[in-house]
């Protein structure tokens, strides 16, 4: 069985947040942001997250554009040009026109987690990839690291 997490960072200490990822024996942070330099981003700020996540756990650290929503796709969304419906639709497109189920080795992301900003996966893309993932390959668990 192939352990896939998602965590957010959003109403997250960077106590909590990487004791969570401790607690699960995460061993990489797929950051699946498009924009993962925000100064919004605190201690989740690419460079620094991947320094963090090394030095606090031994954990990995990638940044992967093709998990990430268009910038336009997810101003309309922030926007709200578009409803929740509609971005899923797109994200779940997006994800097929980038051929991410066929590029990927997906063994390779047992106890990886999706990162992303939302405090809870509901109306997140990181659900939305790991749901898509879960339908392409037999065996995958999703957790979602919340609390």
């Amino acid at each position: 069985m192939i352990q896939l997490f998602t965590i957010g960072f959003t109403n997250k200490s960077a106590e909590q947040f990487f004791n969570l990822l401790r607690r699960h024996d995460v061993r990489a942070i797929v950051d699946t942001r498009v924009n993962n330099v925000s100064q919004l981003a605190g201690f989740a700020k690419g460079a620094d997250l991947s320094f963090f996540a090394r030095e606090l756990g031994n954990i990995g650290y990638e940044h992967k554009l093709d998990f990430a929503p268009t910038k336009e796709l997810l101003a309309k969304y922030r926007n709200k040009e578009i409803g929740w419906p509609e971005y899923e639709t797109a994200y779940l497109n997006l994800l097929d026109l980038r051929k991410v189920g066929q590029h990927l080795v997906v063994e390779q992301l047992h106890q990886h987690c999706l990162l992303c900003s939302e405090h809870t996966p509901e109306h997140c893309h990181r659900r939305l990839l790991a749901e898509y993932l879960q339908h392409r390959f037999s065996g995958i668990e999703i957790v979602h690291l919340i609390r």
